[in-house]
């Protein structure tokens, strides 16, 4: 039997222990360490990230939003994009978007100037590509890095998968995401963030 279909019906292992995840200044180095692409699958509808809920709150009570807290992630992004290294990402979205997906929303302005290429995707179409329900990152395609959630959406870390099959079925993943997405201009155009 081909591996790749042992790879996707055999029962998955359980989660690793938070010990195990990658988290920190080891996980911050996967976006300096990268050589040629970084590109992402987000599908949740909500993130907890303590540094960004003040903004969150702004944005939410219709105030400027105060970026000071994503500089050194939008510094980054500059940093590689303007070596000519692909920062990408895909975010599946509901036909209604959280308070907090139009709050990202409102934010990827920032990414898209810093040199990311955002798109987003309809939550039925990623169903019938049958996408995963998980976000990951995949660096140069050959680094995956799976995370891991709390289920209030704080970041617990990444799990670093480097096997060629599941690398490869992530890939393939990523690709029909990209396929099928809309740009962030034209997303962005449809349902303004506020």
């Amino acid at each position: 039997m081909p591996r790749e279909l042992l790879e996707r019906f055999v029962p998955r292992k359980s989660a690793p222990a938070v010990s195990e995840l990658v988290t920190g200044a080891a996980f911050d180095a996967l976006f300096s360490g990268f050589a040629h692409t970084a590109r992402r699958l987000e599908t949740r509808t909500h993130y907890d990230i303590e540094n960004e809920r003040e903004s969150f709150d702004q944005f939410l009570n219709g105030e400027a939003v105060d970026l000071g807290w994503f500089a050194p992630w939008l510094d980054t992004m500059r940093t590689q994009t303007g070596a000519g290294k692909t920062v990408a990402r895909v975010r599946v979205v509901p036909p209604e978007l959280t308070d907090y997906l139009r709050y990202e929303l409102h934010l990827a302005e920032s990414n898209t100037t810093a040199g990311e290429d955002i798109r987003y995707l309809d939550r039925a179409t990623a169903n019938g590509l049958c996408l995963p329900d998980r976000d990951f990152w995949l660096f140069d395609s050959h680094t995956l890095a799976i995370l891991h959630f709390t289920e209030v959406g704080e970041l617990l870390g990444a799990e670093i998968i480097t096997d060629p099959a599941i690398v490869v079925e992530h890939a393939r993943w990523l690709d029909a995401a990209f396929h099928h997405a809309q740009p962030y201009q034209e997303f962005v155009q449809e349902h303004p963030p506020r």
